[in-house]
Order: C-alpha cells, then sequence, then structure tokens
C-alpha cells in the first residue's frame, strides 16, 4: 500500500505542518553581518598620530551598532599637498582627512564640526634660529609685524588668516623645505601648533640642528580642526560623529587628549608668554565655538 493512505489522518496532518516548518525556515533570510568599513587616510606623520588615534576611539565606541572597520593609512607624507588630497578625497581614492577648516573646504567636502585639537593648533609658537631670541624679546605686536617675516606652507589654509592680520609671509608648497629655509635665514619664525613644535624639533635636529623653539611669543587664532569626508558620505560622516560623542560622555575622548598633551599642558602652565591675538576671518559661518579648557584657560 502507498505509504502516503497507510498513514493516518492525525500522522499525515503533523508531518505537513513540519514540512511547511522546514519550509518557512529556509525561506527566512538570514541577517547578512555589517561590512567592515575600510577608512583610507592621510597624512601620515607622527605629528598627527593623536588625530587617527582619535578617529580609531570614534569607530570602536560605534562598532557594535555600524559593524567592522579597517584603518588603512595611505601615502607618505610629503608626498601630496592639501589640495591633491582635496582631490584625492572627492574623488573617492582617499576616505577621511583632518586639517582646519575654511569656507572653501567646507563647500567642497563634509566636514565633522567636531575640533578634535580643542584649539590647540591655534595656539602657535615659533620656531627660529639658535641665536636669535633676543631680536624677540620685549616686542609688541605691531612691532612684531613690522620687523619679522614669517615662513608658511602655501597650501594650509591659515596662510590667509596671517597675511589678513597683517603678517609679512614667505610660502613654500613643501613641508620639510620650510625647515630648510628657517635654517638658511630666508625668514625669521616658523610658526607651529602648540602640539606639533617638539615633536618637529626633534625630527628635525639632526639636519638642522641651530632650530630652536622661540620662549616668549605665541600666536592665537580660532582655527578648529576636523575630520572631512567627500559630499555624499554621510553615513561615515555620521559614524565618525556620534562615536565622538560617545568618547566625549564617557571621558575617553578627554583621557585620549591629555595623553598625547600631557607635556603641552604642563608648558603652557608654567609659561608667561605674551600671547598675540589673530582674527580669522575665513571661518564659516556658524562654527561651533573653541572650548580650550582642557588646556588652557584662554
Amino acid at each position: 500500500m502507498n505509504f502516503f493512505l497507510r498513514m493516518s489522518g492525525d500522522a499525515w496532518t503533523a508531518r505537513v505542518q513540519l514540512w511547511f516548518a522546514a519550509a518557512c525556515l529556509m525561506a527566512v533570510p538570514v541577517s547578512a553581518a555589517p561590512a567592515e568599513t575600510v577608512v583610507r587616510y592621510t597624512p601620515t606623520l607622527e605629528i598627527y598620530q593623536y588625530r587617527w588615534d582619535l578617529l580609531r576611539l570614534a569607530l570602536e565606541h560605534t562598532k557594535a551598532t555600524d559593524g567592522p572597520y579597517r584603518l588603512v593609512p595611505s601615502y607618505t607624507a610629503g608626498e601630496l599637498t592639501q589640495s591633491r588630497t582635496m582631490v584625492m578625497l572627492e574623488q573617492g581614492d582617499l576616505d577621511v582627512l583632518t586639517f582646519g577648516s575654511n569656507a572653501e573646504r567646507e563647500a567642497k567636502l563634509l566636514p565633522v564640526r567636531f575640533d578634535i585639537l580643542r584649539g590647540m593648533l591655534g595656539y602657535r609658537v615659533l620656531l627660529i634660529r639658535d641665536g636669535d631670541q633676543a631680536r624677540f624679546n620685549g616686542l609688541d605686536e605691531a612691532s612684531f609685524r613690522k620687523t619679522m617675516t614669517l615662513g608658511f606652507n602655501s597650501q594650509w589654509a591659515d596662510l590667509d588668516i596671517l597675511r589678513s592680520n597683517g603678517y609679512q609671509v614667505v610660502t613654500s608648497p613643501g613641508y620639510d623645505s620650510l625647515f630648510a629655509m628657517l635654517a638658511a635665514g630666508r625668514f625669521d619664525a616658523f610658526p607651529r601648533g602648540l602640539n606639533e613644535a617638539e615633536t618637529e624639533l626633534q625630527q628635525q635636529a639632526k639636519a638642522y640642528p641651530t632650530l630652536r623653539e622661540e620662549q616668549t611669543l605665541a600666536l592665537y587664532m580660532e582655527y578648529p580642526v576636523y575630520f572631512w569626508v567627500r559630499k555624499g558620505n554621510t553615513a561615515l560622516a555620521d559614524r565618525i560623529e556620534r562615536g565622538l560623542k560617545l568618547a566625549l560622555a564617557d571621558g575617553s575622548y578627554k583621557r585620549l587628549f591629555q595623553s598625547y598633551h600631557a607635556k603641552e599642558i604642563a608648558q603652557i602652565k608654567r609659561e608667561h608668554r605674551r600671547v598675540f591675538r589673530l582674527r580669522n576671518p575665513a571661518l564659516p559661518p556658524g562654527t561651533p565655538p573653541t572650548d580650550t579648557s582642557w588646556w588652557w584657560g584662554g
């Protein structure tokens, strides 16, 4: 007798229910694990390492909601100008950049409006030649602008801030070349961020042993530093912003900042520099105010 005919009605019903349940389970799609987010970034100089560790911290804070990620350093320092990296970001050859803000950059790229350096890059000390300290002692701002020439990179957005405040500036599109030009007497001082100067002097000591940090003056400008992604990449921008807010809320952002900048925080507390404040006419409307309380009362 046929197998199906030998089954009782109840057995047949149970068997059909099992088959139906199995078919339903097979039809339900299994949720795929979130794809890995690959984040290509530049530049890779040592002075930028804090920024990329902060980016890593932000992505870690969003891994549970947004999935795994992989940070990929791309290109070594000196290979690319900032203008070139902006083009590469727009074309999709890079995923994240980090630099200061101005209206042109905000028109072309998508910023994560979160000043990752808490205003510290806007506090500039001066690199000078050994033996020149006496030339800077006692200078007021007007005398400084009139008698001293600064060196600066032609690609950096804060160049316009210096010029709009009346400073004389000699430029170069290169980075390392500026140290050579200072050592050769092409200009009098090279303004560097409080978080950059000591590291750079150590790195350049072998090639340019006569360079020193000036001890009495500082410049300060409102100059927020953001992470930037290409226009339309709102998913990555949103993830970074959420991660930074979470890291700020749980204190890990502040701990990372202070661990990287402990020397600078101690330095500014013990020094009594004359600070010349510069206007930043290029600051885009709606820029959040800078909070320097983690390192400087201002």
